[in-house]
């Protein structure tokens, strides 16, 4: 009988699958160089379109600027997460001189941390003297549970960089995409916005999908921004170019 239970407990278990998202910050690199790249270049395209200008030069003036915000984005990108592990790193320091100084002190507030999670004094300090004991899990732990801060990867920053940079190109070239088949812009124009609100509703719907929101409700904002935008930019071209 005791071998069946344990058979079942561990059928029970093998069937129990964790299954967690791992990608957010790629994810959240994605939907901000393709959000960008969507939407600035749609309006710099609808607003050129708005002064007669020809679909060559709209075309060459928004390959220009898909260029320039990709490197622009793609190095702030870049900047945020040197910043984020330069952070990391002068913590880590003070806290690792903390520890030597005022190890006390320190101890104290790894049981007030748990205390805030339910555990009573005299279950904590157990944990409080083997953390003690292995100065690297103390800092650990420190650094995670008192400073929510996690070790960023050191690849993180160049990851980050061309990611969003190539993110910006891809949904940059959604917008640009009828410039290069119609010669008219005022034509091409029709057509890009067609094209682009399509696109937009659908990064909107995975956007919301991926980042736990409602799908349908970030596919509508989403479109609805980058409309705003483009109406804008080419309302302002007719206003000083009618």
């Amino acid at each position: 009988m005791a071998v069946t239970l344990e058979a079942e407990k561990q059928g029970l278990l093998n069937l129990h699958t964790e299954k967690h998202f791992t990608a957010g910050k790629v994810v959240r690199d994605i939907i901000i160089g393709v959000s960008d790249g969507l939407t600035v270049p749609f309006a710099l395209a609808a607003g050129l379109s708005g002064t007669n200008a020809t679909s060559a030069i709209v075309l060459t003036a928004g390959i220009a600027e898909v260029v320039a915000g990709a490197i622009s984005m793609g190095l702030g990108g870049y900047l945020a997460a040197k910043s984020e592990a330069d952070h990391y790193d002068r913590e880590v320091k003070r806290e690792q001189e903390e520890i030597i100084a005022v190890p006390e002190t320190e101890a104290a507030e790894v049981g007030e941390i748990l205390a805030e999670y339910g555990i009573e004094a005299h279950e904590y300090a157990p944990v409080v003297n083997a953390l003690r004991k292995n100065p690297q899990a103390w800092l650990d732990f420190m650094m995670k549970f008192e400073l929510g801060l996690e070790k960023p990867d050191p690849m993180r920053a160049l990851h980050s960089a061309m990611t969003i940079a190539a993110a910006y190109i891809v949904g940059g070239l959604v917008p640009l995409a009828p410039y290069m088949f119609i010669p008219r812009a005022s034509e091409a124009v029709l057509f890009s916005v067609v094209v682009t609100l399509a696109a937009l509703l659908i990064f909107g719907y995975a956007k919301g999908y991926f980042t736990g929101n409602k799908p349908f409700r970030s596919a509508f904002e989403t479109a609805l921004i980058g409309a705003i935008a483009s109406a804008a930019a080419f309302g302002m071209a007719k206003v000083f170019n009618p």
